[in-house]
């Protein structure tokens, strides 16, 4: 009896079923499961019982785009591993992928050993780490091998920001030919970052230096260009290929033609592309900076777009891309000058609540919710059915989640380090009521239950979803 947990009289959700079904959990991991009134549930005997009746039962949400305590443009990420994860349990997610970084000149080592240093002892659930691969060289190539070895397996490339995290196209095709042989998964920002920086000078010579101008700039067909280049070199390559925070329409195209010529290639997008837009960065009096993203957010009639490419599966992920800069001291430092706005939004703690809301909306299905926002990031890469599901063996990471509950998004209220909500006064229908991770309550009836160190490094498999 002692460790057992049941989970009682809930409508049990995953990627692939609803059932009215009773859960129980013993040891950290999901034990069965039965239909609820049956005499298989009826049998289940547990020393902790939590009534669901009337909520919903779902899968720990998997964030496979967060960047906690991130060096940027002479600032950092706002959030601490501490903070963000214990955010993203208030938010539902019981598992997010960081990424570690590779600063040119050092190898990938010295980056991947950083952020454990900042991860271990401090994180409110489990995590694992992708690799940002700043510096492609023969020693960098042959690192990449070992890390997958060890379960970092994804590998993230920019053709964005020249002089920082900028790789070339040799660089990628190179980065692309390793991960064909080690079965790693290349991530790509795809953004033609040399054109880019052309008309960003451009720009501030002719005097626009408001926030929306950095919209203007990161124009939605450089995306698409780009795109379009990462596909053939991975096709060249012989390598599969995930296109992080697809903005543009123009891009999801892109997408939809490759995997229509059978290609192994993915995409992903994140909230604030479904749900906000150029009007946001055009707020005046510099409120405008604190939507400054890149991808940028787009004009509104890209949002459309985005929700078909998740309906048809040319879309197969949302993350969060949360990368938080406060308002205050942060974001002000581009003041005058647009390109000097530290890039990036909070979101870990809205992801779960906003996709619900697309479901009342009507946009998705509530098994494509958990399919995009658990299984599907824990089946590309390569943590699934430990991570992304509610099933026997499956570490009981669950959400009892109220889908009739209403709340109002604000800065006053969340739990993410930043001073201001990308979606402030946004009224939502859906909420968070209890977090388990690994069986251990994190959040227990909208208290937080849980504490630094509880979550653990996960390496992990190669990508699940290629077959």
């Amino acid at each position: 009896m002692v460790g057992r947990t049941l989970i009682r009289g809930g409508l049990v959700i995953t990627a692939s079923d609803e059932i009215h079904a009773d859960v129980l959990i013993e040891d950290g991991r999901v034990a069965a499961l039965a239909a609820s009134g049956t005499p298989a549930a009826e049998a289940f005997a547990a020393e902790r019982t939590i009534d669901a009746t009337g909520k919903y039962v779902i899968p720990g949400g998997v964030d496979a785009h967060t960047h906690m305590e991130l060096p940027f443009g002479g600032t950092f990420a706002s959030d601490t591993f501490e903070t963000g994860t214990r955010a993203a349990a208030w938010g539902g997610t019981t598992t997010i992928v960081d990424f570690a970084v590779q600063s040119v000149g050092h190898s990938l080592r010295e980056g991947l050993d950083a952020w454990h240093t900042k991860a271990e002892g401090n994180c409110a659930i489990d995590y694992g780490f992708h690799m940002i691969v700043s510096d492609v060289n023969q020693e960098t190539l042959k690192e990449m091998d070992l890390l997958v070895e060890e379960g970092v397996t994804s590998f993230k490339q920019f053709m964005a920001y020249p002089g920082v995290f900028y790789s070339d196209d040799g660089q990628i095709l190179r980065a692309m030919q390793r991960s064909a042989e080690n079965g790693g998964l290349i991530m790509m920002h795809a953004e033609n970052g040399i054109a880019i920086d052309v008309l960003v000078e451009q720009a501030l010579a002719r005097g626009e230096t408001d926030p929306r101008y950095h919209g203007e700039v990161r124009k939605a067909l450089l995306e698409a260009e780009a795109t379009h280049r990462a596909i053939r070199l991975a096709q060249v390559a012989g390598a599969p290929l995930y296109v992080v925070h697809v903005s543009a329409m123009e891009a999801v195209a892109e997408l939809a033609r490759a995997r229509d010529e059978g290609l192994p290639v993915f995409g992903e997008t994140c909230p604030q592309y479904l749900f906000l837009s150029t009007d946001n960065l055009a707020e005046p009096d510099f409120e405008g900076s604190k939507y400054v993203c890149s991808t940028p957010l787009r004009p509104k009639e890209h949002q459309a777009k985005l929700w078909q490419g998740l309906r048809t599966n040319d879309l197969q992920v949302v993350s969060t891309d949360h990368c938080p800069f406060c308002f205050v001291g942060q974001k002000e430092l581009g003041r005058g000058d647009f390109s000097k706005i530290p890039n990036g939004l909070p979101g870990v703690e809205n992801r779960m609540d906003l996709l619900h809301q697309a479901v009342v909306d009507g946009h998705i299905s509530r098994r494509r919710w958990i399919e995009i926002a658990c299984a599907t990031p824990a089946r590309m890469f390569g943590m699934y059915p430990k991570k992304g599901t509610i099933a026997p063996g499956a570490d009981a990471d669950i959400v009892i989640y109220d889908p009739n509950a209403e709340q109002v998004m604000s800065a006053e209220t969340h739990h993410m380090n930043v001073d201001y909500s990308a979606y402030e006064g946004k009224r939502t229908t859906g909420r968070v009521e209890t977090v388990l991770s690994r069986g251990e309550p994190v959040i227990t009836e909208r208290e937080y239950t849980g504490r630094a160190g509880h979550g653990v490094y996960t390496p992990r498999s190669t990508c699940q979803y290629l077959n």
